[in-house]
């Protein structure tokens, strides 16, 4: 009987230590599918001019954490990048200031998946240092001299349109001067060809004591969207750089240059 009962706890002990085996063995696997740093390839985005200083901080806490991959960033005016895509410029994702030419790219069947908001910004004005022409207000634009604002078919010309138009301030054409994007917008004011400038608030934050900054009261909020470009080549890498500006890092960094929360 003991014997009996020997040989049946044998049984239970080898049984229990193959299911923990196998157990163990799906636990291993599972850890090396998601061990940090396993991303590898190559990748080239498409960003907003003024995602520059962040996204640039961004590629390099991406790498440094999956050094096997490579991410190359085509920054401009969100506009141009858009029409770039759609006629076959290589991108893998793409970041946006605004969302009109992602819904663009969206409607077009060109993005992998709807596209998310990572962050938010805002306008406001900039002068030389100092603000020696006294600017408080848009209304003082209208006589302040050279204006810098980017180009209407970029999202900062646009939404510095829609901010002078709730303000009721026009200011007359020959005083305006308008750049690509909204980096050439700001660079006019810094360099000293404009007197004022309607740039995003993270801007203005980069260009840190070469302006004085005059904040926008009856503001417009800009939207960013990110998207994995339907044609890339490597889906993985792009969506795991998707995921890691939404993600904690990524985040901390956009706050830190003055982006505002998703």
């Amino acid at each position: 009987m003991n014997r009996h009962r020997t040989l049946r706890m044998t049984a239970v002990a080898i049984a229990t230590a193959v299911v923990l085996a196998g157990c163990s063995s799906d636990e291993t696997t599972t850890a090396t599918t998601t061990t940090a740093g396993s991303l590898t390839g190559t990748i080239t985005m498409s960003a907003a001019a003024s995602l520059t200083g962040a996204f640039t901080t961004i590629k390099d806490d991406f790498t440094r954490a999956n050094p096997k991959a490579t991410v190359s960033i085509n920054f401009g005016s969100s506009g141009q990048l858009a029409t770039q895509i759609q006629s076959g410029a290589p991108a893998d994702v793409a970041a946006f200031a605004d969302t009109a030419p992602m819904t663009t790219l969206e409607t077009a069947g060109l993005l992998a998946a709807a596209p998310k908001i990572f962050a938010r910004n805002q306008l406001v004005i900039v002068t030389k240092p100092g603000n020696p022409k006294g600017v408080k207000a848009l209304a003082d634009l209208a006589t302040a001299g050279t204006i810098s604002m980017c180009a209407a078919t970029a999202p900062c010309g646009k939404f510095a349109d829609q901010v002078l138009a709730k303000a009721g301030v026009t200011i007359p054409p020959t005083s305006v001067t308008r750049g690509q994007d909204v980096k050439t917008t700001l660079a006019a004011v810094t360099q000293g060809d404009a007197d004022a400038a309607i740039v995003y608030a993270t801007d203005a934050k980069a260009a840190g004591s070469a302006v004085s900054t005059v904040e926008i009261t009856d503001n417009v909020i800009a939207n960013y969207p990110i998207a994995v470009v339907k044609a890339t080549d490597d889906a993985e890498l792009a969506q795991g750089f998707e995921d890691f500006v939404l993600g904690p890092t990524g985040q901390a960094v956009l706050k830190s240059a003055g982006f505002l929360a998703p």
